[in-house]
């Protein structure tokens, strides 16, 4: 039963990724709109610094102050630290 399902997801992806294939096309990418006005594209160095570097960047920063402003440590659990054992006596099993 199992080889039954895996055949038929795979029949269903191989289908829809088809289907997509042929629903899209990148001909009607290369004709212009009417006031479509595109600007210089982009370098190699200002793609990378775009897409990949200010990402990282953002996430250390946020990451950075996050970790700074923390206060976890002033939030202790109060149930832990006011237990008191009364006596010497020890559990036993």
């Amino acid at each position: 039963m199992d080889k039954k399902n895996a055949l038929r997801a795979g029949a269903l992806a191989a289908g829809t990724t088809l289907m997509m294939l042929l629903m899209s096309s990148p001909a009607l990418a290369l004709t212009r709109d009417d006031g479509d006005d595109p600007g210089p594209g982009l370098s190699v160095i200002e793609t990378l610094g775009l897409f990949v570097v200010a990402p990282i960047v953002l996430f250390v920063g946020i990451a950075a102050l996050v970790w700074v402003l923390d206060r976890s440590k002033d939030r202790q659990d109060p149930t832990s630290s006011n237990i008191t054992v009364k006596g010497g006596a020890k559990a036993e099993a």
